[in-house]
């Protein structure tokens, strides 16, 4: 699938994002951030990270901005509204929303890869107004009515 992709000028060295196994299903997303001014995330602080790209994803698809899995467990860095959507329409530099939950400070230095994009297909819902819904055999019991 062909994803048009603007790098921008903060970030020209490092090209569009690209996966590093030829299975992996998601891309690597890099902090554009100035050489000279890392982001040092205290613990339970958020900030917002720019990537330096911007996508023209087809219609029908959106991103999704996930954690990566070793920076989640190392140091419990993740992303806060995970997964973040980039909706088709989008044009905008792409930037993630880190939160350390970890105990000690967590510097982002220029050029660390800081989460990943995954483009997955959306399906669009028609909402309609019904009197009831059709019985289930679970009704309306909410959570842990399933069990452990």
């Amino acid at each position: 699938m062909r994803v048009d992709t603007v790098v921008l000028p903060h970030a020209g060295e490092f090209g569009p994002p690209r996966r590093h196994t030829a299975e992996a299903a998601g891309v690597d997303l890099i902090a554009a951030i100035p050489e000279d001014d890392p982001v040092v995330l205290n613990p339970r602080q958020r900030q917002l990270i720019p990537t330096g790209i911007a996508l023209r994803l087809p219609q029908g698809y959106e991103g999704q901005i996930r954690p990566r899995s070793g920076i989640a467990l190392t140091s419990g860095i993740t992303v806060l509204n995970s997964p973040g959507t980039i909706d088709s329409d989008y044009r905008g530099e792409i930037k993630v929303l880190l939160i350390n939950l970890g105990a000690e400070d967590f510097i982002i230095r220029r050029g660390d890869r800081i989460a990943q994009l995954v483009v997955s297909p959306v399906v669009f819902a028609d909402f309609l107004p019904v009197q009831e819904l059709e019985a289930s055999t679970r009704s309306i019991a909410g959570f842990g009515s399933t069990g452990i």
